[in-house]
């Protein structure tokens, strides 16, 4: 197959990943039906980036226009839309690079730039561009465009936090053939505790419950880490939104803006705490790793060095007198 055929499939294979995860996305709309609190295109987008580089641009465009077509409001705002949401994790994706960002997220300054780049500044573009339409074309009143820009912005910004880098992780991910016995119970139990705990903090109107699930996330980073951080980030936020959604426990009740701070603090800390304990952990491992490696590459020239007792000969004994 030709560079350009190829190239042509990854753009098709990107646009149908990028409408589906939209697709997904909408089931959870809090605003017009269109904007949500967790928005996944944008962390596919952005993975597919860094994964594949900036020549799949289009298939971004192409998703984001497939996904907002029959979202209205009019053609020129579907037009307009869709150029702010393959611009943001375009812009973001740039600045990546420029920053140095590695894949492997294995870094503290990958995943710093991650969320001070790729997901507080670059999702900037599309919230702001994306709520400016809405209320020019008369879809939104005016006074309503600060929050749906904070929901537009979050959504993003979220899609970004507990998406890209779950893609990030499936993509490096290998099937663990010498794991023991123990590790899959341990997996296991990790698994069915995020859940379980998950499910009962967002049910409970009391919101001081959803702490419970901090120490799972610290759990998963230590044990785990990014293989483990990344999942359960994922797992946590998307239960919590549909309790959002649902009106369900610490969320029910409250307006728009509540419900959204509540929930926007509570996926933003799960998603900080999974990030930055699990690279902290991978990067405290590293370091293990290293310094045992030139110990025992110091050993080795060490005893390179020593004389060996066979090497030398003992000087002639005097003649007796």
């Amino acid at each position: 197959m030709s560079r350009y055929g190829s190239t042509a499939l990854r753009v098709l294979a990107v646009a149908a990943v990028y409408y589906g995860a939209a697709r997904i996305g909408l089931l959870q709309q809090l605003v017009r039906d269109q904007v949500t609190p967790l928005w996944p295109p944008t962390g596919v987008a952005l993975a597919a980036l860094l994964l594949m580089g900036l020549r799949v641009w289009p298939g971004i465009a192409l998703g984001a226009c497939l996904a907002n077509v029959f979202l209205g409001p009019s053609a020129v705002a579907v037009l307009v839309i869709t150029v702010g949401n393959t611009l943001a994790p375009v812009c973001a994706f740039l600045m990546l690079r420029k920053a140095g960002f590695r894949n492997e997220l294995d870094r503290l300054r990958d995943v710093l730039a991650l969320i001070f780049l790729g997901a507080l500044a670059g999702m900037l573009i599309s919230s702001t561009i994306g709520s400016g339409v809405l209320v020019l074309s008369g879809a939104e009143d005016a006074g309503d465009f600060w929050s749906t820009w904070s929901v537009w912005w979050t959504g993003d910004a979220m899609g970004i936090l507990v998406v890209t880098p779950f893609l990030l992780v499936l993509r490096r991910a290998r099937w663990p053939v010498r794991a023991r016995p123990a590790r899959w119970l341990e997996a296991g139990a990790l698994a069915f505790g995020t859940v379980f705990v998950t499910l009962l903090a967002t049910r409970t109107t009391d919101s001081a419950l959803l702490f419970l699930v901090s120490p799972l996330l610290i759990w998963a980073a230590f044990r785990f880490q990014l293989a483990g951080a990344a999942p359960c980030a994922l797992v946590v936020s998307t239960l919590a939104i549909l309790a959002a959604t649902g009106e369900k426990g610490p969320f029910a009740g409250g307006d728009l803006f509540s419900t959204m701070v509540t929930l926007q603090a509570f996926n933003g800390t799960t998603a900080l705490t999974a990030l930055l304990l699990a690279v902290v952990i991978t990067e405290r491992n590293n370091t293990h790793d290293e310094i045992k490696r030139v110990c025992i590459r110091f050993a080795e020239m060490v005893a390179q060095l020593e004389p060996r007792p066979g090497s030398f000969e003992l000087p002639p004994e005097d003649p007796p007198p």
